[in-house]
């Protein structure tokens, strides 16, 4: 006979969701506005995918990607299974490709929402984020390269997040260089582990004619010209020494752009969703240890499209305390002045009846001003 379970408090979530109370929410919402307006002013319009879609939709081409984290359930209406996005970029891929295949190139998008995922990670463990970011679809150049790290970093720079870094890789370069070796599968299975670790005695192990070169990127990981030291110096197959090429052009066309923006380089690196080819990166703070945001380049459809995906929650850890909006508190009977109020800047909180004391009142709604007769806002002081 089994035991009845005991029931869970109503207030318990599962692991990795959360509440997101005030302030917290509304300065989030702010920041996510700063950032649409900023890939507004530079020609990214935006689009808004919805959260669901049928599997095989959401899960095709550069969605396939995001399969393991897709949570997914069966519709009422249609009983075909249907996917929670785990991820808004192939999204837009699917939007541009067919509902917006007609609009001229390059075609610029942006958009922001929330996604959820089957697990975290350890430093990451939420299972709902918020994000925000840009799609360039229709441009395979170094140019578009550098225009989303330029509009990416402004970004952030408009939430005061400091000392921002862009890590730059080359998420095929290990396949190419893999590929010339033809091993046995458990060998190259090990030998990709190695890489991952970045353990370059495993490396060397299992390398063979590679050993060398292998050893020389995983070295060169840190500033964008060692890295592109390194791998001008080593005897690479043309895919190879085709991906390094692009690697150079585009360091040099962020630093054409924008030549504030920090770059370094880590050319076997492969973080995120394997979608991306050519170059891609990883935002970074020195703020935190998390990860700012990820982009680079994929396919959208048959178009080469770059594009970035911020987190706005990230960025505001790592930002600089936002000021609340001032709250002033209008006692009753003082007649229509919210408006004027408002258009101030102040959130007014209106009495909804007469109390005994309009100033505690306002204290205990966090209000930091009171409404006075003559239609002004006065600072409330001390108890």
């Amino acid at each position: 006979m089994s035991v009845p379970s005991s029931p869970l408090p109503p207030s318990l979530l599962p692991a990795g969701f959360s509440d997101v109370l005030p302030p917290e929410a509304e300065t989030e919402a702010a920041a996510i506005e700063a950032m649409l307006g900023v890939f507004a002013a530079h020609g990214y319009e935006r689009v808004k995918p919805p959260l669901l879609e049928f599997e095989d939709s959401l899960l095709g081409g550069t969605g396939e990607a995001t399969a393991e984290q897709t949570f997914r359930l069966m519709d009422p209406v249609s009983q075909r299974m249907m996917g929670l996005r785990a991820d808004i970029t192939p999204q837009v891929a699917r939007i541009a490709a067919v509902r917006l295949a007609r609009a001229p190139r390059p075609l610029r998008l942006s958009y922001n929402g929330q996604v959820l995922r089957v697990r975290g990670s350890e430093l990451r463990p939420a299972r709902q984020m918020a994000q925000a970011g840009i799609e360039l679809i229709g441009a395979d150049a170094p140019e578009a390269d550098a225009e989303v790290i330029a509009v990416a970093a402004e970004a952030l720079a408009a939430l005061g997040v400091p000392a921002v870094s862009f890590d730059l890789t080359l998420p095929t370069l290990a396949d190419q260089l893999l590929a010339t070796l033809s091993l046995p599968a458990a060998t190259d299975a090990a030998l990709r582990h190695a890489l991952d670790r970045k353990d370059a005695a495993e490396v060397a192990a299992h390398a063979g004619p590679l050993a060398d070169v292998l050893d020389e990127l995983l070295h060169a990981a840190g500033p964008a010209d060692r890295a592109l030291a390194a791998l001008a110096g080593s005897a690479l197959p043309p895919a190879a020494a085709a991906l390094a090429a692009r690697l150079a052009r585009t360091v040099a066309a962020v630093r054409a752009r924008a030549p504030g923006v920090a770059l370094t380089a880590d050319p076997l690196e492969f973080r995120g969703f394997r979608y991306h080819r050519g170059v891609a990166f990883t935002v970074f703070t020195g703020a935190l240890s998390e990860e700012l945001g990820r982009g680079g380049g994929y396919l959208a459809g048959e178009e080469h499209a770059t594009g970035v995906t911020l987190y706005p929650d990230v960025a505001l850890r790592a930002a600089p305390p936002q000021p609340r909006r001032p709250r002033v508190f209008i006692p009753h009977g003082l007649g229509p002045q919210g408006a004027a109020l408002r258009r101030q800047g102040f959130a007014t909180v209106a009495a909804l009846g007469p109390v005994k004391d309009a100033r505690a009142e306002a204290r205990r709604l966090a209000c930091t001003h009171i409404a006075t007769d003559d239609g002004d806002a006065s600072l409330l002081g001390g108890n």
